[in-house]
């Protein structure tokens, strides 16, 4: 089912590749009001972005499994290891089982999809993402009639993963989709980012992206795939209901508890740059909006 759907962004539109590998510019202050950066792009203009030194964008990073402070990714990451690779493929499959990283790969098309990618910091960006279609690698498996909902869920080691060895949440980190959402050619399976190995403090060597979706619902390093009847409960929700909801679709007109999701800044246009109003489902409205006909878009963002 490869090559479904066909990019509208350009490499113009990419965030420069320096931004990206280690892109969580969280200002020190977002608490008290300072904007989170990030940048937008499609029918957002364009403007030349003055980018951030380079060690102000390298401490910044959320991955809570390698610690919590923004500097902790990208410090302790090098030391997961990512080769061999198993995901475990179970529930209501017709061929459940252990599938290994290469063996998924010698089965599944690679495409490069230049993705809008919208933090619900109210930070955006745009990824060239190189991956596969989840629907693919489902119809590896055989999805049972009775299945509604996919479940994923990261790798739990603590001994290479040194932020599990604290309880800042609930670990293993869970994930999960409606499966129409799953089997929506926009959802991918990401391998890579500029054409190279994904890199582990952004979930090598197998992560999830929903582009239409809040980036934590893009769940990294992904060990375990389960189809299940139930909805599942994804981590952030379990944690803080309230703030996290299980749809988690990009919806300006619904806001954080804290703050606005209306505007978002552009990673690497600076602490001053202007912002942007936040598009619904994050620029893909045409694509997936007939997925949600009908539900109460203002309770299950």
């Amino acid at each position: 089912m490869a090559h479904r759907w066909t990019n509208t962004l350009t490499h113009k539109d990419v965030t420069p590749q320096a931004h990206f590998m280690n892109r969580r510019q969280l200002m020190a202050g977002a608490a008290s009001g300072v904007a989170l950066a990030g940048i937008g792009a499609g029918a957002q203009a364009e403007e030349a972005l003055e980018p951030n030194p380079w060690e102000d964008i390298t401490q910044y990073n959320n991955f809570y499994e390698f610690g919590t402070g923004k500097s902790d990714p990208a410090t302790y990451a090098g030391a997961l290891t990512t080769d061999p690779w198993t995901v475990a493929i179970d529930g209501l499959v017709e061929k459940p089982g252990d599938y290994s990283f290469k063996d998924i790969m010698a089965e599944m098309t690679v495409e490069e999809r230049i993705y809008r990618f919208r933090c619900v910091e109210a930070w955006s960006m745009v990824i060239p993402w190189n991956g596969f279609e989840l629907a693919d690698l489902l119809a590896l498996a055989g999805v049972m009639p009775e299945g509604k909902y996919v479940r994923f869920e990261t790798l739990y080691r603590p001994e290479e993963m040194v932020g599990q060895k604290y309880r800042t949440i609930d670990w293993p980190y869970i994930e999960g989709l409606r499966m129409d959402e799953a089997l929506h050619p926009l959802t991918i399976m990401a391998t890579g980012i500029y054409g190279k190995t994904i890199p582990n403090q952004n979930g090598a060597p197998l992560r999830l992206v929903v582009p239409w979706k809040y980036g934590f619902k893009s769940i990294k390093s992904i060990v375990r795939i389960t189809v299940t009847e139930d909805q599942p409960v994804n981590t952030w929700q379990a944690l803080q209901a309230s703030e996290y909801g299980f749809y988690a679709n990009v919806n300006p007109t619904v806001d954080h508890p804290r703050w606005s999701q209306a505007t978002e800044r552009k990673v690497g246009g600076g602490l001053f740059s202007k912002r942007v109003p936040t598009l619904m489902f994050n620029g893909y409205e045409e694509e997936v909006a007939s997925l949600y006909e009908g539900m109460d878009l203002t309770v299950n963002y």
